[in-house]
């Protein structure tokens, strides 16, 4: 017997709210008889289950036999799908374009070609205000039948419209899928690298990105073809670290959407990633003022009665709405309240653990350590550092996982902990140069790190004031420069040269920097 909290049909009725096990019990209730009598049983009991167990159906209800569990299972989620469809298609541009192709189909199918062309002419006109030229192309299919059978004067006239038409639709296709799949090979690149290391790393992406792209001219690309574009810039510029160009073209995509409000409905999920991209780039640009404008808008979707927010979208939502509060703390320098957020993030990150992928988790906890860390709490530190290094899937971002051994040393210096020390070095120092990212700023760190139990407290000024002056025209580097993005050491080193909390020194650069950026 299946015991397993991953069982499909159970995390589907889980994720029901309210309003969607209502009507579905309504739905199912519109037949009587038997089998629907089983499977709404088989409802209520998987509905008050916290975890998946079918030996407790079966043994609850003894009208249900083991033999017929499978087909009841399939069964019942396949009404749960026809009833959220029902429910959703009017919320839904996609569902109800696609249904009115399905019911022309339907029509066709019965011969009734008038009225199966008619039907396709609302569909048509809805796919192309909403800008669905997937669906655009089913029904341009449909519709090039559909002329065969309809003979009338104008037909070769309605052919000469309709083959451009669809030239023209398939063009568009190319190019979306061309500019999509070029934003998907980027984010799985980034997802395994973190940002380009090194000249090799920004030839490969910088020959993917150019090599793959079409040609075209920007002004003569439909909307869509224009939002895909944008966006695997956006992807390829954060890449490579040019925030700038990243800003420039997260700024153009969210305009775009907002200067064509009718699609922001429809592609609801890609208007809240582009708004993300934007405070993403303000935040690296220091662009405090922008940032807490483009947040207000940002928390402002969820509010807004014209906007049906989906549970997908709605987890989007908090994912980067949380990670944006923690930036805004980056950003001041303000880890005393930064940490406070922390605790309420990580409590909310447990309702939403499933949904999580490995590389949003790693993120969230490096961004939770470093809090810490810049409110010199150390041991909470170390907690979410742990939990990075000890994550199974080291693959993930391997340049996180590299930082996160770096901070771990530091951190167990400023603990003391000087035995750890030497042993997370070498430790460090070994996983670095497996993964091929042991790069200059790595090996400064950690023999300097190793050495530090040969100096007495009278050396130390002078060590860290070396290591500092070694360090500081990386930041120049285009490529030696990630390192800092991750942790800013140089603020450390700072602060053991002058003796001054680390969160001071960092708190005094963000507020130069702000008032740097706010001048531009």
């Amino acid at each position: 017997m299946s015991n397993k909290n991953s069982d499909q049909l159970f995390q589907l009725i889980q994720s029901l709210n309210k309003g969607e096990k209502r009507h579905f019990k309504l739905y199912a209730s519109r037949h009587k008889g038997g089998e629907n009598a089983k499977f709404l049983k088989l409802f209520d009991l998987i509905n008050n289950q916290t975890n998946y167990n079918e030996q407790k159906i079966l043994s609850k209800d003894k009208t249900l036999k083991p033999s017929q569990l499978p087909n009841l299972k399939q069964n019942l989620y396949r009404q749960i799908m026809a009833s959220l469809r029902m429910l959703h298609s009017s919320n839904d541009i996609t569902l109800s374009v696609r249904e009115i192709i399905d019911n022309a189909t339907i029509l066709y199918n019965r011969c009734l070609y008038q009225q199966s062309y008619r039907t396709l002419e609302k569909g048509k006109e809805l796919a192309r205000k909403y800008e669905k030229n997937v669906l655009l192309l089913d029904i341009h299919n449909l519709e090039k039948k559909l002329i065969s059978k309809i003979v009338k004067k104008d037909i070769q006239q309605r052919i000469d419209a309709l083959v451009p038409e669809g030239e023209e639709l398939v063009k568009k296709l190319t190019n979306i899928n061309t500019f999509s799949n070029l934003s998907s090979k980027l984010y799985g690149l980034y997802i395994k690298l973190g940002f380009t290391r090194n000249s090799a790393d920004f030839e490969i992406v910088n020959s993917f990105l150019y090599s793959s792209l079409p040609a075209f001219k920007e002004e003569n690309l439909s909307l869509e073809e224009k939002m895909y574009l944008y966006n695997a810039f956006v992807a390829y510029y954060f890449f490579i670290q040019d925030y700038r160009r990243a800003y420039d073209y997260a700024k153009k995509l969210v305009a775009l959407f907002e200067g064509n409000n009718n699609v922001i409905q429809s592609k609801l999920e890609m208007y809240v990633k582009s708004i993300n991209s934007l405070l993403d780039s303000q935040s690296k640009l220091s662009q405090y003022e922008e940032f807490i404008q483009t947040s207000l808008k940002f928390e402002a979707i969820i509010s807004r009665e014209s906007l049906k927010v989906s549970d997908n979208v709605a987890y989007l939502m908090f994912k980067y709405s949380s990670k944006h509060k923690l930036d805004k703390h980056f950003m001041l320098g303000e880890f005393d309240k930064g940490v406070l957020e922390v605790e309420e993030v990580a409590l909310k990150l447990e309702i939403y653990s499933e949904k999580l992928n490995n590389h949003s988790k790693q993120i969230f906890y490096y961004k939770f350590a470093c809090m810490y860390f810049g409110n010199d709490q150390y041991k909470d530190a170390l907690i979410w550092l742990n939990k990075i290094i000890n994550a199974k899937d080291e693959d993930i971002r391997s340049d996180i996982s590299g930082f996160a051994r770096i901070l771990i040393l530091i951190s167990h210096y400023e603990l003391n902990n000087d035995d750890l020390v030497e042993y997370y070095a070498r430790s460090t120092y070994r996983f670095l140069a497996k993964k091929d990212d042991l790069h200059f700023y790595q090996k400064r760190i950690l023999r300097f790190l190793k050495r530090l139990n040969t100096l007495t407290r009278d050396n130390l000024p002078e060590a860290f004031s070396e290591l500092h002056d070694q360090l500081i025209p990386l930041t120049t580097n285009p490529y030696e420069k990630r390192a800092f993005v991750y942790f800013d050491i140089i603020s450390w080193l700072e602060s053991k040269i002058y003796s001054r909390p680390v969160k001071e020194v960092i708190r005094e650069k963000a507020l130069k920097r702000i008032a740097s950026a706010n001048q531009k």
